[in-house]
């Protein structure tokens, strides 16, 4: 396996597949995925994650399927989901092959646990009766038996060995609608993964750092790993795995996206650090925006500064942005003053931002 990478600022040109109305990979923009953290059974709940994730800007979501009572609850989710629905399974490969016929858009299945060839098989004539992608996701956590020797000397080698050994079984059965995923805990072997196995072939990449851990360092793994990976042109969909709620992934990975200038629809939120100038609550409102609002798909530069030494000079510069004040907050839209906020200042700002997206 050659270590050939792809030029700065350029993407790996790769084939194209279809999750719903979700293109991924051919040169689509890059997708956001994150994961329902309740089983499908909870019907309800899952829905609710659903809508929560789309709003801040979820693309695809995956859900896992763990019984049988999943499987039968996903005929409803994907009905009611707004966006792509992939099934998850590991283990119980029949899963599998009764999620394909109860309407997802997609499967996620791990080489390391779903059983041997013809396990595969099975899923993969569900998959393609459906017409239905696969994602066969390699994780350090799960490798397969034969490869732990390897992956003890070299895990990037053995990850990208799982990943090619199924990819070449199920080209020999005739199915070319594939996504890989080659994922550690470790991002740099996460990196060392994906670029041995993007010089092998043009299939799709979902990449991200796996359990990569609490928000904090979590972040600061999964943004090592994505920024080297997207920098090189190596992914096409994303997720960036974080403990706890899923919304606060999308956040994090439209965060990565946008700052390496591969979005260009979403929110640029520009904020002062604060310090004792500080008029006004600039991190609440700054996170307020992040939350509702980098899901609107609009590439509106939004300024949130504190006080009034380089604030409004920032604020100028935004489409809309503002500025604190001992009386408020100066308002700034497309460079001009165009009014003060006083009271609720969080809220008449995100009030602004949202008509100025919804006119623009």
């Amino acid at each position: 396996m050659s270590g050939n990478r792809i030029a700065p600022g350029k993407r790996r040109v790769t084939k194209k597949i279809r999750y719903g109305g979700v293109v991924v990979g051919g040169g689509a923009p890059i997708s956001i995925q994150s994961m329902t953290t309740c089983p499908a059974s909870e019907t309800d709940r899952t829905l609710d994650q659903i809508a929560a994730l789309s709003k801040a800007g979820c693309e695809i979501v995956r859900v896992s399927v763990k019984a049988e009572d999943d499987v039968e609850a996903l005929s409803r989710i994907c009905h009611e989901s707004r966006i792509p629905v992939i099934a998850d399974i590991h283990f119980d490969h029949e899963l599998a092959v009764r999620s394909a016929k109860n309407g997802v858009q997609g499967l996620r299945i791990n080489p390391g646990n779903i059983g041997g060839e013809e396990n595969v098989r099975r899923v993969i004539e569900a998959a393609g009766s459906e017409g239905i992608p696969v994602r066969v996701g390699v994780n350090s956590g799960s490798i397969e038996r034969g490869l732990r020797d390897l992956y003890s000397e070299d895990p990037a080698r053995a990850l990208c060995g799982s990943a090619i050994g199924h990819l070449e079984m199920i080209e020999r059965m005739g199915f070319t609608d594939l996504v890989f995923s080659l994922k550690s805990a470790d991002p740099m072997v996460t990196v060392a993964a994906n670029r041995l196995f993007a010089a092998e072939n043009e299939y799709p990449l979902h990449v991200g750092v796996t359990e990569a851990g609490p928000p904090l360092t979590g972040t600061a793994k999964s943004a090592v790993a994505l920024t080297l990976l997207l920098a090189e042109g190596l992914g096409d969909t994303v997720r960036v795995s974080l403990s706890g709620d899923p919304v606060r992934e999308v956040l994090v990975a439209a965060a990565i996206l946008s700052a390496l200038g591969l979005r260009h629809d979403i929110p640029d939120i520009v904020s002062c650090p604060t310090c004792g100038r500080c008029e006004i609550d600039v991190a609440g409102i700054a996170e307020r925006l992040e939350r509702e609002l980098l899901g609107i798909g609009k590439p509106l530069r939004i300024a949130v500064m504190g006080c009034e030494v380089n604030g409004p000079g920032e604020a100028k510069e935004a489409d809309i942005g503002i500025a604190g004040s001992r009386e408020g907050a100066v308002l700034f839209e497309k460079g001009k003053v165009t009014g003060r906020l006083e009271g609720d200042i969080t809220e008449l700002f995100v009030g602004a931002v949202r008509r100025m997206a919804e006119e623009s």
